[in-house]
């Protein structure tokens, strides 16, 4: 087998040369594109060619809330690490995660919650336009859910990927069935890597 002789700052641009070779005649949004080809980039998996669901518009209105400053909320550390952090300053926003908070792992024991879900309600406590990006908890997009009815959050937008086997689908037909801005990976695949890498996607882009 013949290994491409390749620098290592070009690793990413050949990557992404690749998978648009990959893709050929398959006729994307021009909006979606560039966040549909950098799940598979952080994957291999082209399988979200046809599983990432995009509500109207929220690309576009995605990238209008990160221009006015709004933060991201994770459910993971790995996918915080993983946002473009600097870049979402130069916006005036932050990426946060609550998961390790002492107040949140009392709160889960006190509540007979996960700490996910407990992160939820802090989140629902902070001020202006928040994208969650949710890669790895069900219990946090069901929790996300239950605050959206009860009218105690209006998220800017939601990117529902968690991973898994357990709840993981329902909870994101759940968020499919409310009406917020939303990106999500059906079935089962996802992850804290693929929250990250759609977050950066729509940094980019703005």
């Amino acid at each position: 087998m013949k290994v491409e002789k390749i620098l290592p700052k070009d690793i990413e641009a050949r990557s992404f040369e690749i998978i648009e070779q990959e893709l050929g005649d398959a006729e994307l949004d021009a909006m979606q594109k560039p966040i549909i080809k950098r799940a598979i980039h952080t994957t291999a998996d082209f399988d979200y060619l046809e599983n990432l669901y995009f509500s109207d518009g929220v690309v576009e209105k995605m990238m209008k809330a990160i221009k006015n400053g709004a933060d991201i909320v994770t459910d993971t550390n790995m996918a915080r690490a993983g946002i473009n952090k600097k870049l979402l300053a130069k916006f005036g926003g932050e990426v946060y995660c609550f998961m390790a908070d002492e107040d949140i792992a009392k709160a889960a024991k006190s509540n007979g919650t996960t700490r996910a879900a407990a992160s939820m309600d802090k989140a629902a406590k902070l001020n202006g336009d928040v994208i969650f990006a949710i890669g790895n908890a069900p219990t946090a997009l069901m929790r996300l859910c239950e605050l959206i009815d009860e009218g105690r959050i209006n998220p800017a937008a939601v990117i529902g990927v968690p991973v898994g086997f357990v709840n993981v689908v329902q909870s994101k037909e759940m968020i499919m069935e409310r009406k917020v801005p939303q990106i999500v990976a059906r079935g089962r695949k996802g992850g804290s890597n693929v929250a990250a890498a759609i977050c950066n996607a729509v940094l980019y882009m703005t």
